[in-house]
């Protein structure tokens, strides 16, 4: 029987049925559909709308239709339209009529916004501990390549010398910065809809206030149509998510190159690899572009949800349907990449060697300059004279690190002996001791940090 069948003289069209129905996508919200009902029935309880044998037989039949979905005997039906209608029609097969009395004072409106909320509460709960995972994985790195030379790259061209442990810690701190979104994201879910019922409130003497904090909302939101049609919430999900799979998919990127051949800094393990069904000699990096080729994805949903709720008015309207399933799949998403990453990273094996071959001594080129700012040089004439020093060299086919002191001098007379020295590259890496620079004690400051980061996120889980 559905819900609302008593007010339509024929059935609805089956295409139109099928059309309707979300039960298909919405049937992972029967725990917190559950968990709803089982408050809002110790409120009815409490408003004196339930006996305490009636109160009994809900909670009863609640534990039996639990059972139902998790041993996998759910039987969907014909009139089953979402998970709500699914978990009440279950519930009165069990416990006859007096199911029917849970539904008091209630409406699908805000039981769906109830339901949503608690499972994107969970769902941040959920990332958040993968974050965390990755995140551990890259400090392991960062540690043991703190102090491994490598290029720095702007513009995909070498730039200047970094160390491996500078380059991860880069990826670290975006992962601090999503998980705060997440955090954030959770915060604006826990505030609860429940006992708005339609839009304009529930007519018995619930108790929303105990009811938040039996199901472990933060707040109650104070306006009853606000509380129907408010997703910002699930904004707020879809744009952490869309963040941090544009951040994965960029360290993805970078990772796919270091392990290329063209540079070799790294070489990942066989296990997150693929071969090529043609050429024997492939080594492709697949769990690294999947990585890259789905942020798009989870661009695509918060884009596809904004663009669902900027036309529509206040309170309660069917496009609200489409909220859950770009949630749920940026979610599953998220959670599929994120144990990857962490399983990548901890595997993959770095290439010293390769990553100093790779410095040239062209990348120390601001050293040189900032070595006539030492001798009392305006920088933008000593940028001038190292430019022309660089080009000079390229024509001559000679590296700057070779070339003769002669070399140095006839481009200006504040060039001396002690030039060779700007081309050692751990000097160079020791000169930005500033904070969150290269200097060993910088990173390991940083790296220090980080570590504390995670120790309290830790913690608090």
């Amino acid at each position: 029987m559905r819900l609302w069948g008593g007010r339509m003289s024929a059935d609805p069209n089956p295409s139109f049925e099928q059309f309707n129905a979300s039960l298909r996508y919405d049937v992972r919200l029967y725990a917190e559909d559950i968990e709803a009902s089982k408050a809002w029935a110790a409120a009815l309880q409490k408003a004196g709308i339930l006996t305490d044998d009636e109160f009994e037989a809900i909670q009863s039949g609640l534990e039996s239709v639990t059972t139902t979905f998790e041993d996998g005997s759910f039987e969907p039906l014909p009139t089953d339209e979402d998970i709500h209608t699914a978990v009440e029609r279950l519930l009165t097969e069990r416990i006859g009529s007096v199911g029917g009395k849970l539904h008091t004072g209630r409406s699908r409106n805000d039981q769906v916004a109830t339901d949503f909320r608690l499972w994107v509460m969970r769902a941040c709960d959920r990332i958040n501990a993968e974050i965390l995972d990755l995140a551990g994985s890259l400090l392991q790195s960062a540690e043991e390549g703190l102090t491994l030379a490598m290029p720095g790259y702007t513009h995909m061209r070498p730039a200047q010398p970094i160390t491996w442990g500078h380059w991860a810690l880069a990826a670290f701190w975006p992962l601090v910065r999503g998980r705060a979104r997440f955090a954030h994201a959770r915060s604006s879910a826990a505030a609860l809809p429940l006992g708005s019922a339609a839009l304009a409130g529930t007519a018995y003497p619930i108790d929303r206030q105990r009811i938040a904090k039996d199901l472990g909302f933060e707040s109650v939101i104070p306006n009853s149509i606000d509380a129907i049609s408010d997703r910002d919430f699930a904004l707020e999900f879809l744009f952490a998510a869309a963040s941090l799979g544009v951040n994965l998919s960029r360290f993805a990127e970078a990772l796919i190159l270091y392990s290329g051949s063209e540079f070799q800094f790294i070489e990942l393990d066989d296990a997150y690899t693929t071969g090529s069904s043609i050429m024997p000699h492939k080594k492709n990096p697949d769990a690294l572009e999947l990585t890259r080729g789905k942020a798009g994805g989870m661009v695509g949903h918060l884009v596809g949800l904004l663009t669902t709720l900027k036309g529509l008015p206040s309170a309660y309207d069917k496009d609200l349907q489409e909220d859950k399933q770009p949630v749920f799949e940026v979610h599953d998403t998220l959670m599929a990449i994120l144990p990857v990453l962490t399983g990548l990273v901890q595997t993959m094996r770095l290439r010293p060697e390769r990553m100093a071959q790779a410095i040239a001594p062209e990348l120390m080129a601001v050293d040189l300059a900032d070595y006539l700012v030492g001798k009392g040089v305006p920088f933008r004439e000593a940028h001038d004279i190292v430019s022309k020093a660089v080009r000079l060299s390229e024509a001559q086919e000679v590296s700057l690190a070779e070339a003769p002191p002669e070399f140095f001098e006839d481009l200006h007379k504040n060039f001396e002996g002690d030039v060779t020295h700007v081309f050692n590259v751990q000097e160079s890496l020791e000169r930005r001791s500033s904070e969150g620079g290269t200097a060993f004690m910088a990173v390991r400051s940083q790296l220090d940090a980080a570590k504390s980061w995670l120790e309290t996120a830790q913690r608090a889980v």
